[in-house]
């Protein structure tokens, strides 16, 4: 493997991007780099969610973990996405069905809803304040939308997921404080929480069983073999196996795996608290995102802050102004808050495949890795978390379902797959905007 990038420039890797999630955040140990040679049954290079996950599972079933992180916790995607627990994948079952035969579907469907129970499992187990809400609402802007949601309910009743409500036009305004939506499906069993206050609660409880977390440690090489080394400017971890849990911010750490994904980045903002004025707005406390390809989310916080998110930049590059992008998008939503003021707005990055489905396998026999969550990070994360640490123990059932899932290049290879993907957006976006 190569030498992993430095994270941007623009985010200095010392410290989290200025973000509501950061100013809120648990607080934190010294955590310091590694330096020196250790020994570990596991080494995951990565401590988001991913990382983590796999971490804690692997601590509590007994193992020796170590984990490198070229930042902090939560540092990436982990500690600033949008906190919503989504179910399934970015491709629905329906369509892997279609794509890769039903024996696939069944095994991906019998994992769909998982990751958001081990999430809320960590929560009570561990006792993580991340200001965990239940429930959660798709919602459409079109009668095509509508049926959308109509499918959507019926094939998710068919895996056995039963806690959805499709509520009217009426219905979704009640809940949501906005007229823009001609329907809403209500997923009770969903939620949402401060993603990086989940990342710090996860590391905390993986250290309370004695796993260790080396921060500022970026890996620079790892010569595979049995066991692997995995190198760091000032230290070495021997290790039986590795996790490689980088996602978007994997830099040319594996060029076979940059190559058949794109980091993208999407934006978020937070109003100043809204205290008792609009309670028109989410009085439900559920958290939302619309259907489309473009898509917006938004949800309170704890302390009543607007926070809403939504745009894509391939490629990932850092807007100079988020709050220019994102607030045109907020007060379509919700026009009544043109004079709240924004107190934060940041960027972050997550990491899309060609086929918009989770990429995982391993680089040798005792190097695994997933990566590509393409959107569904925070849910997807804690469930392979919980299958890598399966097929480390020898049970790759689970595992072999999604490592037999082929990926490929972007079409025009790291060149061209910027424009070349943005112009299909760009397409599925106006078909959007005509309800088409």
């Amino acid at each position: 493997m190569r030498t992993a990038t430095a994270p941007c420039a623009s985010h200095d890797p010392s410290r989290h991007a200025p973000s509501y999630y950061a100013a809120s955040g648990l607080p934190q140990p010294d955590r310091p780099a590694l330096v020196g040679a250790l020994d570990a049954d596991v080494c995951i290079i990565g401590a988001g969610y991913t990382g983590l996950s796999s971490a804690l599972h692997l601590a509590e079933a007994g193992f020796k973990v170590i984990v490198l992180e070229a930042s902090r916790v939560g540092w990436g995607a982990s500690g600033r996405n949008g906190g919503q627990l989504v179910h399934s994948y970015s491709r629905d079952i329906d369509v892997i069905e279609a794509r890769y035969g039903p024996a696939t579907a069944t095994s991906l469907g019998s994992m769909a809803f998982e990751g958001a129970r081990i999430i809320k499992e960590r929560i009570a187990q561990y006792q993580i304040d991340c200001h965990f809400k239940p429930g959660g609402m798709f919602t459409a802007l079109s009668a095509k939308q509508v049926h959308q949601l109509e499918h959507h309910k019926a094939l998710w009743e068919r895996l056995g997921h039963r806690e959805l409500d499709l509520l009217d036009a009426a219905e979704a305004e009640r809940h949501i404080g906005s007229r823009r939506y001609k329907a809403a499906l209500l997923d009770r069993s969903a939620g949402h929480v401060h993603p990086l206050r989940l990342a710090q609660g996860e590391a905390a409880a993986l250290e309370s069983l004695g796993g260790r977390i080396f921060e500022q440690s970026p890996v620079t090489r790892v010569d595979r073999g049995d066991p692997a080394v995995v190198h760091t400017a000032s230290g070495q971890v021997k290790a039986r196996f590795v996790i490689v849990a980088c996602n978007a911010y994997i830099g040319d750490l594996e060029p076979r795996l940059a190559s058949r994904s794109m980091p993208c980045g999407t934006q978020v903002i937070a109003t100043e608290p809204l205290g008792d004025r609009f309670p028109e707005i989410l009085p439900t406390d559920h958290c939302v995102e619309d259907c489309n390809f473009l898509l917006d989310y938004f949800r309170l916080s704890a302390d009543r802050r607007l926070l809403y998110g939504g745009g894509v930049i391939y490629g990932a590059r850092d807007p100079a102004h988020v709050e220019a992008i994102i607030r045109p998008k907020l007060l379509k939503t919700f026009p009544q808050l043109k004079d709240v003021r924004i107190d934060y707005g940041w960027t972050g990055n997550f990491l899309l495949t060609l086929t918009r489905l989770p990429e995982v396998g391993r680089l040798s026999p005792n190097i695994y890795f997933s990566q590509g969550c393409s959107g569904h990070g925070v849910t997807f994360t804690h469930l392979i978390g919980r299958v890598l640490s399966e097929a480390i123990r020898g049970q790759a059932t689970r595992f072999d379902a999604f490592a037999n899932l082929p990926h490929y290049p972007f079409p025009g290879g790291r060149l061209l797959r910027v424009p070349l993907t943005a112009m299909g957006a760009m397409y599925y976006d106006l078909r959007d905007k005509l309800g088409v």
